[in-house]
């Protein structure tokens, strides 16, 4: 009887690790994940999710879906952070008027470079609130360059 037992529950657990196991998210390589807003290079896209990987010693990758920009450290020499600040009005209209007591930040990171032709090239992302600080303080440790903040909200709220 008490091998029924142990078998009638085995099935059960069996079930449940299968279902946390497929519940949780991929594993996915190091990085921060943004938006691209808007970029120079040619033929990289742009208006995409990008992967910001900082882990390498002498470049960063930025990673879409189609391709994979190297950037190496040495050639950024620029580095700027903005916000820009919004109310919620569709919230506020349909949802509860005390929306417009709230704002809405979001978070623009421009990294310039000059690329492998001796042009000069822009990227332009919007960063998530969570990881913006970390973003701008791994930028600054692996460039050595200061982060330029477009005004003085910027520079006091830093994410």
């Amino acid at each position: 009887m008490i091998p029924t037992l142990k078998r009638a529950w085995a099935l059960p657990i069996l079930i449940a690790c299968g279902a946390l196991a497929l519940s949780l998210p991929a594993a996915q390589p190091g990085g921060a994940r943004a938006y691209l807003t808007g970029t120079t290079v040619p033929d990289f896209p742009s208006k995409c999710d990008v992967r910001v990987d900082m882990t390498g010693d002498r470049e960063m990758l930025f990673v879409t879906h189609l391709l994979t920009l190297h950037v190496p450290y040495d050639k950024v020499n620029t580095l700027e952070y903005g916000q820009h600040v919004g109310r919620r009005y569709a919230e506020a209209v349909l949802i509860s008027p005390l929306f417009l007591l709230s704002k809405s930040r979001k978070h623009f990171v421009t990294v310039g470079y000059v690329d492998a032709h001796g042009r000069q090239q822009a990227l332009v992302l919007q960063v998530g609130k969570g990881d913006v600080r970390a973003v701008l303080a791994e930028l600054e440790a692996k460039t050595g360059r200061r982060v330029e903040y477009t005004d003085d909200e910027a520079r006091k709220g830093r994410g």
